[in-house]
């Protein structure tokens, strides 16, 4: 990690973001995390204060000079995306992150990054204890739990920033200026379970999907990408009453807001149906394979001896197969105005068997509030036909786009002096918290910029050491220019 620290313009940057990837961060579960940031901003001599949910914002007076500029607000989340391919032996609540450093290319070893957002932390920490960057009052606020329904700037006070301009440090190519984002809404679609007991003389086998890509529902929705919940579902759809199938436990997907790798069943067959199974199961990987093509090369189904007690009512299995299949998922619309902008999808993140009941877990994001709602109602009228309750929860804001802001052609301006290169102008189908920041402050002018990231929310997030120079640079001469 050394040559990280070699730039002496981003060596606190990279610095700061290897103490921080030796601590812990969960979503929910990432106070220990703030905690530690509170503490860099107290040692740097700024002022600390913590709101009632945890968030932390500290204040950093003006340089010499520049005491009457705006009061500019520099925004990040500490919590990270815990994805971990399978054998990996990490564990997200003890464990630092082992960080691997070839060429221009940072990543984890089978983990996740925590690059979002935890360089954007970092950048703003690194910018606290600078002593030669030229700047107005500057306001840094790190939230809670942003990975996992925005927590954090939901409970956020109304009246604690003092900001003229906000600066979200969350994006993920660099060149890019973000000035918009989609809303969101997160689905809980449950049943409760009356497991019985399998047919005697069954054997226990896992059928496993694994090998697809993943990635971020929002940045990737639009991709064609394999969804491990959905092809779980066409499998065992296909095969159950063709081999009697008693399904035991259905399970796949970690986070609603990640678009699913991996999910499994385990199911009790006759064990002499197991070679016949096993062909048939070949068949399928080999049509799906050709589907996807290119997409998703790496995609496998595989089964192996499994064990377990109880099976779900026969009934009740063909609902849940049924619902999994009919449930939206993916793009549902694109913007008629922005090429290219996914304007509604819905991500069908997470199915999980618990002892007594199944809950399937999804996020459905629209610019277009009555595009979400309507979608949600659709996905609980979905539900209700397969005997399912559904619950809306963790809704918020879009964030409308205001291209001709002072602070956008700011941004560019200084962009183009820097790069020789106008910023790409654009709005994102993700949840920044810029929308509800927004919602709490009227008035405020606010961006998202950030370095090149790739396949965030999956084990193969990497982030391009250069391009966090660039995005270094660009936050530099931006708050000199404020």
């Amino acid at each position: 990690m050394e040559k990280l620290l070699q730039d002496p313009e981003t060596r606190a940057l990279w610095s700061y973001f290897l103490e921080l990837s030796k601590i812990p961060r969960k979503s929910k579960e990432e106070m220990a995390a703030a905690d530690w940031v509170a503490e860099q901003g107290r040692r740097l001599g700024c002022q600390v204060e913590r709101d009632a949910i945890g968030n932390v914002l500290i204040r950093k007076k003006a340089t010499t000079g520049r005491e009457d500029h705006p009061v500019t607000a520099i925004q990040a989340h500490v919590d990270m995306v815990c994805e971990k391919n399978e054998g990996t032996p990490h564990n997200f609540q003890n464990d630092p992150l082992k960080l691997v450093h070839e060429g221009d290319i940072l990543r984890a070893d089978g983990t996740t990054l925590g690059a979002d957002n935890g360089i954007g932390v970092c950048a703003g920490l690194a910018l606290l204890a600078s002593k030669d960057v030229a700047h107005g009052p500057l306001e840094l606020l790190v939230t809670l739990d942003e990975e996992t329904g925005l927590t954090g700037a939901h409970n956020m006070p109304a009246d604690w920033l003092k900001a003229k301009y906000l600066l979200n440090l969350d994006s993920e190519e660099e060149g890019v200026l973000t000035i918009g984002c989609a809303g969101g809404v997160d689905t809980i679609v449950s049943r409760d379970v009356n497991f019985e007991k399998p047919a005697s003389g069954k054997k226990a086998y896992r059928l496993k999907i694994s090998g697809l890509k993943g990635g971020h529902s929002g940045m990737e929705i639009h991709t064609g990408r394999g969804n491990a919940i959905r092809l779980l579902a066409q499998v065992v759809y296909a095969l159950m009453n063709r081999h009697g199938m008693e399904l035991s436990i259905v399970k796949g997907g970690n986070m609603r807001n990640a678009i699913p790798r991996e999910a499994s069943a385990i199911f009790f067959l006759n064990a002499a149906s197991e070679p016949e199974f096993n062909r048939d199961l070949a068949q399928l990987q080999a049509h799906w394979r050709a589907a996807f093509g290119s997409i998703e090369p790496e995609l496998s189904f595989s089964l192996e001896p499994s064990t377990g007690d109880r099976v779900i009512p026969a009934k009740e299995a063909a609902s849940l197969i049924g619902l999994l299949l009919a449930l939206p998922n993916g793009v549902e619309a694109m913007s008629p105005d922005i090429p290219g902008l996914t304007q509604t999808s819905t991500n069908l993140g997470v199915v999980d068997t618990k002892a007594k009941s199944i809950e399937i877990t999804m996020l459905t994001r629209s610019s277009m509030n009555e595009s979400k709602i309507a979608l949600a109602e659709r996905i609980a009228a979905v539900s209700s036909l397969a005997g399912y309750h559904s619950e809306q929860i963790n809704s918020y804001p879009g964030w409308k786009p205001e291209p001709a802001s002072s602070l956008v052609q700011l941004m560019e301006q200084v962009h183009q002096e820097l790069f020789g290169k106008s910023m790409q102008i654009c709005a994102m189908h993700a949840g920044v918290e810029c929308g509800l920041i927004g919602a709490k402050y009227p008035g405020m002018e606010m961006v998202s910029f950030g370095p090149d990231l790739w396949e965030v929310h999956s084990p193969n997030e990497r982030v391009s050491v250069s391009s966090v120079a660039n995005f270094w640079k660009l936050l530099v001469k931006v708050l000199e220019a404020i």
